[in-house]
């Protein structure tokens, strides 16, 4: 049996604080948690969890969030909304007649709003994409992992989206940036047999490094950290 992909966990200095502004842009409601808080996913959108983070180092940062819009309105909305929560513009070399627009949130997570009509996130709910930094091999690896089908495999991007829709995950493919200490993000896993589980996973390319918080945590092909816990 597949893993279910939980959450995406972000490292933060202020979880509480984080899952708010990131309550605000979602319309998800906050669970408080005994090491951080929570925003819930559903069978199409993944869910997000804020955790305090390991020490005061930033870490390095695979993946972004982008978020979809509906119209030209709603895009400077969630821009604004963004900014008058803390959130603050990015420059990551993004050209001016690109129609997405980069932010930050309070502590530097970088994510896109994206533009009204972009087909690739048609229908894919409000928060329409993590995109990773990655290799193929990774991107069919996650495939494996997570039973997810492969909805994009072009130049050696990939993409994969639950079999019920909604939110894609993606990776970019070469060249992947150099990662000197542990992800600030990484994924969430529940199976209801961790251990038969972590197994599999070790097959199709997985490292496991040990037990860690209530789980296990292993890393993908590409190196990136990610847990493994009963559920």
């Amino acid at each position: 049996m597949s893993s279910r992909l939980v959450a995406v966990i972000f490292d933060a200095q202020d979880p509480t604080g984080l899952a708010s502004f990131w309550s605000s842009l979602l319309d998800r409601h906050v669970v408080s948690e005994v090491h951080g808080a929570y925003l819930a996913g559903n069978d199409t959108q993944v869910g997000l969890r804020f955790v305090p983070a390991p020490d005061e180092k930033s870490g390095s940062s695979r993946l972004h969030l982008h978020l979809t819009s509906t119209s030209p309105d709603d895009q400077q909305r969630i821009i604004a909304q963004a900014l008058s929560l803390g959130g603050r513009h990015l420059d990551v070399g993004q050209l001016p007649e690109e129609g997405h627009v980069v932010l930050g949130d309070p502590e530097g997570n970088a994510f896109c709003v994206i533009e009204p009509g972009n087909n690739f996130l048609a229908g894919c709910g409000r928060l329409g994409e993590v995109a990773c930094d990655g290799t193929r091999e990774v991107g069919l690896f996650w495939r494996d992992a997570l039973g997810w089908p492969l909805v994009w495999d072009q130049d050696e991007e990939t993409a994969v989206q639950s079999p019920a829709g909604g939110t894609k995950v993606a990776w970019g493919g070469p060249p992947v940036p150099p990662k000197h200490s542990r992800n600030r993000q990484h994924f969430d896993l529940a199976a209801p047999d961790p251990s038969a589980e972590v197994d599999r996973l070790v097959s199709l390319g997985a490292t496991r490094l040990g037990q860690r918080d209530g789980g296990v945590e292993l890393t993908d092909p590409d190196g990136n950290e990610f847990f493994v816990a009963h559920g």
